[in-house]
Parts: structure tokens; C-alpha cells; sequence
């Protein structure tokens, strides 16, 4: 893998998978509101793959921190390495639908100090497409050491993520209509974080799922404002969603941080300002 990749394609990661070091795969499928999706998996994975649930094994019990607060990082690690993930391990990370779930595992692997982790372009849809092979059999994982360092990447609290909606750029990954407060299906209240700029992760791929090139989501964002010549942080509903456009950023060559707890925390505390309308604000 190259140093700066931070996806690959179906064919990629089969020819990978055939070579004398295959990476460890870890399926993410994950659907918000349920239902579980670990017997989808049990139907039908990567060979090989091991399945990691996000609620339980990617996020914190829900609370003051938001709806999916950041895992304690030693049981993070912990889920890790029985996955098989040691520290110099390449791992590929995958899911059955947007690529949201797994950006969310490829994130938390980056914040915790892993430097060779990916997520697959398109996820399963992109693999079965591509004639890549399913099985139903239980993978069998060695043992791995990987022991988490979190801090790799940037990481923002409420304050942060406010004061860069002013001093930088701030995207909120949500769909338009919960960032204009038109409707809100989840969180106590509809809107935005004052000052931050609508970017619903959704745009960042093509109707086949997969990401658009690295030049046109560089277009993209430098349209918002996010070029790369200020700082730039994402948040989302509760940290997921706004991990793939983590993803997207990074694909286009630009760093940003991630608001974990996003607008599940920010606007469970009334005291916090929120802005409405299509305007940051």
C-alpha cells in the first residue's frame, strides 16, 4: 500500500488478498436504528473476514457524549486484537452499504495510532459486483498486538468545533434539511452549529457508491471554503456520517479533524446556540 492511500478498489484489495501478505478484513455493516445486521454476515462475508459491531465495539454506551461517544480505547484495542489487527498489519475495512460505518473504524483505527488502515471503495455491493467471492464459514483469527495511542489524527470537543465554525471551516456531513432545521428524525433539535457550512457527506460519491475522483472532491470542498489553507473539522449526527467525509477529505489530500460527538451532543445541551436556515450564520 502506498503511504497516503486510504482506499482501494475491489480488484485491488482481491489481488491483495491473493498475494503472500493479505490484509485483515474487518466487516462494519451497520445500519442506524437496527436491524443487527451480524446475521448478514454470518449469511454471507469476505473470506476471512471478522464482524465488528459498531454500537457496541466502536462507540461508547450513549449519553451526555452523544449517541455513538468514542469506545474506551483500551477495549477498542481490545476488539482489535481479537480481530487479528497487530500494530504493523495492513486492514481493510468494508460494510454493506454507504461506507459511513466503516470510515467510522478506519477513523477510530487512525485516531488510535494505526498507520495502515483502508476502507473498501463501494464496500460489499462494489465486491460482489466485481465477482469477488462470499462465504458463510467463521473466520479464524490469529491473535494480534495492536495497542491503541490515541491522538494520530485531530479530534474535536464542542468548544473546538465552535471556535473553528469562526476561525476556520466547520462541515456539517448531515443531509441539508436536518442542517436547516427543516426536520430533525433523531436529535432533541433541528439546525447547525453557528458558522459551520452545509457538506452532506452523500455528494462525496457517485450513484455507484463509489468515492469521485480525488481531483473532483479537491474542487468540491475548495468550493466550501475547506482548499486546505485554514483548518478544517467535520461533524455529523453522532460521529458516523461525518467519518466518511473525513474519508473523502483525506482522499482529496486534505486534513480534518472529526467532531466525535457531533450534533447528538451538541444539542442535547440547551444552552448550546443553534442556527437555522441555509446560511452558516
Amino acid at each position: 500500500m502506498t503511504a497516503n492511500s486510504a482506499i482501494l478498489s475491489a480488484a485491488e484489495l482481491g489481488a491483495e488478498l491473493a498475494g503472500p501478505r493479505p490484509p485483515v478484513l474487518l466487516d462494519v455493516r451497520w445500519q442506524l436504528g437496527g436491524p443487527d445486521l451480524r446475521p448478514a454476515y454470518e449469511a454471507g462475508h469476505l473470506p476471512g473476514a471478522v464482524y465488528v459491531d459498531l454500537d457496541r465495539e466502536l462507540a461508547g454506551p450513549p449519553g451526555a457524549g452523544g449517541r455513538h461517544p468514542l469506545p474506551d480505547p483500551d477495549e477498542f484495542g481490545a476488539v482489535m486484537r481479537r480481530a487479528g489487527v497487530s500494530a504493523d498489519s495492513d486492514v481493510v475495512v468494508y460494510d454493506g452499504g454507504l461506507g459511513w460505518a466503516a470510515a467510522r473504524a478506519w477513523w477510530l483505527l487512525r485516531w488510535t495510532g494505526h498507520p495502515r488502515v483502508r476502507v473498501l471503495d463501494g464496500g460489499l455491493a462494489a465486491w460482489t459486483a466485481a465477482d469477488g467471492v462470499l462465504t458463510d464459514e467463521p473466520p479464524t483469527p490469529v491473535q494480534g498486538d495492536f495497542k491503541p495511542s490515541p491522538g494520530a489524527v485531530g479530534l474535536l470537543d464542542a468548544d473546538a468545533a465552535a471556535a473553528l465554525a469562526r476561525g476556520g471551516i466547520l462541515l456539517d456531513a448531515r443531509a441539508g434539511e436536518r442542517y436547516r432545521g427543516e426536520v430533525e428524525p433523531i436529535d432533541p433539535v433541528g439546525g447547525h452549529i453557528p458558522g459551520a457550512v452545509s457538506a452532506p457527506t452523500t455528494q462525496n460519491t457517485g450513484p455507484e457508491g463509489l468515492f469521485l475522483p480525488a481531483q473532483e472532491l479537491r474542487a468540491r470542498f475548495a468550493g466550501l471554503g475547506a482548499d486546505g489553507s485554514v483548518p478544517v473539522g467535520v461533524y455529523c449526527g453522532s460521529g458516523v456520517s461525518g467519518a466518511h467525509e473525513v474519508l473523502a477529505l483525506e482522499v482529496a489530500g486534505i486534513p480534518a479533524a472529526l467532531y466525535a460527538g457531533s450534533w447528538s451532543e451538541w444539542s442535547s445541551d440547551p444552552e448550546r446556540p443553534v442556527a437555522t436556515g441555509p446560511d452558516p450564520q
